[in-house]
């Protein structure tokens, strides 16, 4: 049940796409205000109207009646902001916010944050570089189908905090951000006091929770509500069910949810070069159909296939280009890749099989052919005009180098990529809803989702043209556009950039996964140099920053080098790199032709050649001239040379996409770094219920002989288990996992690791050899987790004797253990170094554990 709700409960965030009003207000007694005044910066200043976000000049505050309490009123999107006062106008003089009343970002700078929703906001007064006391809302929606609306909060703190009246629904709203079915929201309050509060489930009170009369006291109306005494600097209510006095019950086997995607294996296509059914020279869908049994023949008995699981189609609107992302109409199919009959057919044929389907949604930009720009580009009167973005003059930005100003008929348009490709203005609302209708109408013809093209450019403001808030609300809108007509629609998002710049866009409801180049390309750069120092750091990070599992792993696209000349048509690299990220947390991608080592560099067309199907006449594409000249290499490298040869580069991509489809724990495995005694290899394991997997890649050109490998502490039983390396079947011996899970040193007993080689071990899947004795498991729960404060640690029922909880570093060093009776027990993390603990409560001969995440 929790699944499921956890699906429902991405449908919230339309919240967002409302605005209001928010008061900013600091206390400044005490200071000296000098001749700049006061300012607040944030990441509202672009929202509210100011050129850019952060900038400590702009957004100027005023005391007008001399109290020493400066405030400012600006409207702004509903949404969370970050800000901080300066007492002046440049960034020496700006507040140092205490971490107990501000949230750390990535580089440890910490800032204030307020929650807007569809009312206005006006704020206590807050002491310059001081705190109020802090009151963090939280609510256990397991078991609820959550509002479209979102869930919120009512009681007598809002006029004190500054959130309306008493019984207003829409004013303060919790969400969800970490997908664990807990809601929350944290607010400044002037003073502490005694609160009474009952959360809502929508926007209006009839969607507000019955509270139980066992927890619930009588408001001056007789409702009964909840009680909080928020007496301390940090107060935190339990997160208790909706409607319920106990926390709810029947832990996950896993503390995060995961999705169909998360099940799933990638095939990218570009369909002019993947089959050519009708001798025309150029790809078509019933060239797909045909060849659908090479990616998946829909019998998992057989072993010929590849093994896919879905596929993402390149962009396959009509278009007048050979790429497609320049598209003329949104709801047609690309005239040389066949009908709309034929590509329902092979949509149909896809789904027969298991493979889901989704295909590129280009937002950003139409082409300048499209009916829309031509009406648009007529006149400054045309009804279309405002659907793509105008100046009377080169504003001289883009984001690429030089300008992105195109110049048509006296006036310039915006146009980021090329000129062939206008950008769409998203602040046009009659635009919106065009592009929203046409991403619906695919959904309804059964395709399972998008990958979405350029999500970092939708709209600019003022000359910053990438990563605008105004992007993140749109993303947000469409996140409730596709999932109301599907909700386990999958949004792919194509932001390349660093990866701690992607993450906003899998934040808030926005986009459920983005691709990780940076992870892409650390791979690739271990496997050429021979070190996994650098991988090692970047697995940990991206493991650290997304939600887990969500995130697209992949080597290459069809926008970069084609990852077989990257690494210098070396096999055995190759083959290395593939079992990495087809081993890795998160949803791996293979560009078509990978797996038999197409080359392509340069140019993208040469990127995006055709399939090498046989070494016969124009490599089995087509029975016409290609539309590309092929590859030099076909004659060796294509399907039907390699399916030969057991130990061909496709043969090892099908052994490892069907151990990864024949694990759960490779494929919803949560990440615990490994450690290995030989420096050349990296090791990590994957763990999903009672199964570990664990993986030691040598990426050196020299054996590594019998490397040791450990693993400090996971949720495995404690136990002896036999070990199997599973990409040859053989036995590798015994492993002893301790009470914390963990191993130390163990040897598997196949001798040496070989240059460029990947063992994969499978570690608890079978009955261990003996179990140390004890511990039928019971429900825990901590919330909220990930935590960056206090923590909750929840039992189904108070145990009769006093429970012991241990917190274990991925060292598996004991950070803290002490004592406590009843069902709950408060866990302060403040002060914990950022990353991945276990914490074991045990109670008699009853144990649990579970992962915590701290201040990520």
């Amino acid at each position: 049940m929790r699944h499921y709700v956890l699906l429902v409960a991405l449908l919230l965030g339309s919240y967002y796409s409302r605005a209001a009003q928010v008061t900013f207000r600091v206390d400044m007694t005490g200071q000296t205000v000098p001749a700049g005044g006061v300012h607040v910066a944030g990441d509202f200043q672009a929202s509210a109207g100011f050129p850019a976000n952060w900038n400590p000049a702009t957004t100027a505050l005023t005391d007008a009646d001399g109290d020493q309490i400066w405030e400012v009123t600006l409207t702004v999107p509903a949404g969370e902001y970050l800000y901080k006062f300066v007492n002046g106008n440049a960034w020496p003089a700006a507040e140092l916010v205490p971490a107990t009343c501000g949230l750390a970002d990535a580089s440890g700078n910490v800032n204030r944050q307020v929650v807007v929703g569809g009312a206005a906001v006006r704020l206590p007064a807050t002491p310059f570089a001081g705190c109020l006391p802090m009151l963090t809302f939280r609510v256990d929606m397991t078991g609820q189908a959550v509002s479209s609306a979102g869930v919120h909060v009512v009681g007598n703190f809002q006029p004190l905090a500054g959130y309306g009246a008493a019984g207003d629904a829409t004013a303060l709203p919790l969400r969800d951000a970490d997908g664990d079915g807990i809601f929350e929201a944290r607010i400044a309050l002037p003073a502490p006091a005694r609160f009474q509060y009952r959360f809502v489930n929508g926007s209006t009170l009839a969607g507000a929770e019955t509270v139980p009369a066992a927890c619930g006291t009588a408001d001056a109306s007789g409702t009964l509500t909840r009680v909080v005494d928020a007496t301390a600097a940090v107060n935190t209510t339990p997160a208790l069910c909706f409607g319920s006095c106990a926390a709810c019950n029947g832990a996950p086997a896993t503390n995060y949810p995961t999705y169909w995607w998360n099940d799933a294996v990638f095939y990218e296509i570009f369909v002019r070069s993947f089959y050519d059914s009708n001798g025309d020279g150029k790809g078509d869908f019933a060239g797909m159909t045909q060849k659908l049994d090479y990616l998946n023949d829909g019998n998992p008995a057989t072993t010929t296939d590849l093994g896919i699981t879905g596929i993402w189609l390149m962009p396959m609107m009509e278009s007048p280009s050979y790429h497609g992302y320049d598209v003329t109409n949104y709801k047609a199919t690309e005239p040389d890749y066949g009908t709309m009959a034929e590509f329902e057919t092979f949509l149909a044929a896809a789904h027969q099989r298991g493979i889901k389907v989704i295909i590129d949604l280009v937002l950003n930009h139409s082409s300048s052919q499209h009916p829309w720009f031509t009406q648009s580009a007529s006149s400054p009167s045309n009804t279309y005009r405002n659907w793509y973005v105008w100046s009377p003059t080169d504003l001289g930005f883009g984001p690429f180098g030089g300008s992105g100003w195109h110049f048509r008929n006296g006036q310039y348009y915006y146009g980021a990529f090329w000129d062939g490709m206008p950008d769409l203005n998203w602040r046009n609302p009659a635009l919106k809803a065009a592009m929203w209708d046409a991403s619906r109408f695919w959904l309804k013809k059964g395709v399972d989702g998008y990958r979405l093209d350029a999500v970092r450019y939708f709209v600019e403001t003022g000359t910053t043209h990438s990563d605008t808030p105004e992007t993140l609300a749109v993303l947000q809108e469409m996140h409730d556009s596709l999932k109301a007509v599907n909700p386990q629609a999958l949004s792919v998002g194509e932001a390349w950039t660093n990866t701690r710049a992607v993450i906003p866009y899998v934040q808030n409801n926005r986009l459920d996964i983005c691709f990780e180049f940076d992870l892409g390309e650390s791979i690739i750069n271990a496997v050429t140099q021979g070190s996994p120092t650098a991988l090692r750091t970047q697995l940990n990070l991206v493991n650290n920053l997304y939600p887990r599992l969500q995130y697209a792993t992949f080597l290459t696209n069809h926008d970069q080098n084609r990852v077989f000349d990257g690494l210098a048509s070396n096999q055995p690299r190759m083959k290395q790199a593939a079992a990495l990220y087809l081993t890795m947390p998160g949803v791996p991608f293979l560009y078509y032709g990978e797996e038999v080592g197409m080359s392509g560099t340069g140019a993208d067309e040469n990127k995006r050649l055709p399939m090498q199907w046989t070494a016969g006449a124009r490599a089995g594409f087509s029975t016409g001239t290609p539309w590309r000249a092929l590859n030099a290499n076909y004659a060796q490298f294509n399907v039907a040379t390699m399916a030969a040869d057991p130990n061909s580069l496709l043969n090892h991509y099908k052994k490892f996409i069907g151990l990864r489809n024949a694990s759960p724990a490779l494929r919803k495995g949560y990440y615990l770094p490994a450690t290995a005694s030989a420096a050349p290899v990296i090791s990590y394991a994957r763990v999903f219920d009672a199964e570990m997997v664990l993986v030691a890649a040598n990426v050196s050109g020299s054996a590594v002989t019998s490397p040791a490998l450990s693993v400090a502490v996971s949720t495995l039983p404690a136990g002896t288990y036999p070990v199997t390396e599973l990409v040859s079947g053989q036995a590798a011996g015994t492993v002893t996992v301790s009470a914390q899970g963990g191993f130390s040193s163990f040897t598997p007993t196949l001798g040496s690791l070989a240059a460029n080689q990947t063992w994969v071990f499978q570690i608890g899947a079978a009955t261990p050899t003996s179990v140390t004795p004890a511990a039928p498991a019971f429900a825990l729960v901590l919330y909220p987790n990930p935590t960056t404060g206090p923590v909750r640690l929840a039992l189904a029922a108070a145990p009769a004797a006093r429970s012991q909880v241990q917190v274990f570093d991925l060292t598996g060093r004991e950070v803290f253990a002490t004592r406590f009776a009843g069902a709950e027990y408060a866990l302060e993390t403040s002060g914990w170094a950022a990353g991945v603990y276990f914490v074991k409560v045990q109670s008699g001969k009853k144990v649990a554990v579970q992962r915590l995440v701290v201040g990520l």
